[in-house]
Order: C-alpha cells, then sequence, then structure tokens
C-alpha cells in the first residue's frame, strides 16, 4: 500500500509545461486531485514506470483524474522522452536548481505524490513499488467512482518493486 508522507500539505506549484503551457497546482486542485510524477528522462526506473503511469491517466482522465509529470530536464528532452514512452499527459518543466522538487523534498525519482483537494498530499511512493501505483489507481477510481481495468496485465512480468 502507497505510504502516508511527513509531507502533509503540498507546496505551491506554478510551473512551465513541455507544451508552452503554465501548471498551477491550485487552479488544478479545485477541479480534484492531482497525482505528480517527479522524474529524470534518463532514469531507467522513471523510463519502466511512467507507462504504467500512463494508463492510470488513460483509464481515468476522461473521468477528471488529472496527472502531472515533473521533470528535472528540459522541455526538449522531456518532449523526447514523452514521445518515447508514449506519455500524454502534461509534463512540466522543473530545471536546476529544482525549486519545486527541493519543496517536495525529493531525492529519488520518479516519486510520486497524490494530492488531494485542499491540498493535502494523500499518498506517496518513490521509486517503482507495484502496490503503490494499484493504490493509486483504487483512490483515484474511488473518487470519481469510477472502476479502472487491471492496471497490469496477467501476461506481463511486473517487480514488485524497482528502486528509484
Amino acid at each position: 500500500m502507497a505510504t502516508s508522507t511527513a509531507l502533509k500539505m503540498a507546496p505551491a506549484l506554478d510551473l512551465p509545461g513541455a507544451d508552452g503551457a503554465r501548471y498551477a497546482l491550485k487552479e488544478a486542485l479545485e477541479r480534484g486531485p492531482v497525482l505528480l510524477a517527479f522524474f529524470k528522462v534518463s532514469c531507467p526506473t522513471c523510463q519502466y514506470a511512467f507507462p504504467f503511469i500512463e494508463r492510470i491517466h488513460q483509464q481515468l482522465g476522461r473521468s477528471g483524474a488529472q496527472v502531472w509529470g515533473v521533470s528535472q530536464d528540459n522541455a526538449a528532452d522531456t518532449r523526447r522522452f514523452a514521445t518515447e514512452f508514449g506519455v500524454t499527459f502534461p509534463l512540466l518543466i522543473d530545471e536546476k536548481p529544482y525549486y519545486a522538487s527541493r519543496r517536495y523534498g525529493v531525492h529519488f525519482t520518479p516519486t510520486l505524490f497524490l494530492v488531494a483537494p485542499q491540498d493535502q498530499v494523500a499518498l506517496t511512493s518513490d521509486g517503482f513499488v507495484k502496490n503503490d501505483l494499484l493504490e493509486i489507481q483504487r483512490w483515484l477510481g474511488q473518487h470519481y467512482s469510477v472502476a479502472p481495468p487491471a492496471l497490469f496485465l496477467p501476461q506481463e512480468r511486473v517487480p514488485e518493486f524497482k528502486p528509484g
């Protein structure tokens, strides 16, 4: 199960996207929860995890679930990552000195934060943790009263954990 984090309230987040738009967490939370996925394009665990995070987006995005990647790389490299790994949800840019990542206490990538309305951090996860992704999917499905399909397919050999 995804663990609670010492970070109880989500810090403000207002970043440019790789698409050139601005993304403000406060405004997004008015529409519902946001899953933030901090990552680096060169991180093998991020490369492994993001197609599964994309599945969550595909399964629940039409219901209103919002998924944002927060890249610690430049916009061009981030767009290449999105193309290579099939990511269609917004990717925000948090280049050096990583102000947003530091405010969130990110030490490893990927690090996920499920932010509920009123800026409360409901769940967090470091690295790739199969059960954490299932818990995030369950939480969002419950929030939107949707029963999403299986996140992991029977023919996939998915490890329980990959460190970030």
